[in-house]
């Protein structure tokens, strides 16, 4: 494992990331993974191999040098798919499952929340809403959405 900043780390012409270790030994398919993926994204990024072991540590991701950050974070973008929950619209009841019609920052969506469990609260009024579907929603700040967002929301929190 190795925690080097100075990643040989490129994609091939099938698009996949390709990590040349230490020893010069060439690992393609390398999946990018990161330790705190909500609470802290910049902090902890795992590289791992196609059998699932680990073959570097990054501490930041700021700390890279440009091109190697750019190569991950589009990497990231591509696997992490986190709408932004601006509005909820409607709920079918408020007993679950219910639908949802919700804003977000990629336009109107519904999802179906099967129980209040899939409502993740995280630090400082920030939420984590898991469809049924498995797509997560955030909520940056629920004290932040408009009244009528949070009063349908409350009655799922409490």
């Amino acid at each position: 494992m190795s925690s080097d900043l100075n990643l040989n780390l490129s994609r091939n012409a099938f698009g996949r990331l390709v990590l040349v270790d230490e020893q010069g030994v060439e690992h393609v398919g390398v999946t990018p993974v990161r330790a705190h993926p909500i609470s802290a994204p910049d902090e902890g990024v795992s590289l791992v191999g196609t059998d699932g072991h680990e073959l570097a540590w990054i501490e930041r991701l700021s700390a890279l040098p440009v091109p190697q950050r750019e190569l991950l974070e589009s990497e990231f973008a591509q696997r992490e798919f986190i709408p932004t929950l601006l509005r909820i619209a409607k709920v079918s009841t408020f007993s679950t499952p219910s639908q949802w019609d919700v804003e977000t920052e990629r336009g109107p969506t519904q999802f179906i929340l099967k129980s209040e469990e899939d409502i993740r609260r995280l630090a400082e009024g920030r939420l984590m809403i898991t469809s049924s579907h498995g797509i997560q929603y955030q909520v940056p700040d629920r004290f932040a959405l408009d009244r009528g967002s949070r009063k349908l929301l409350e009655r799922f929190l409490y």
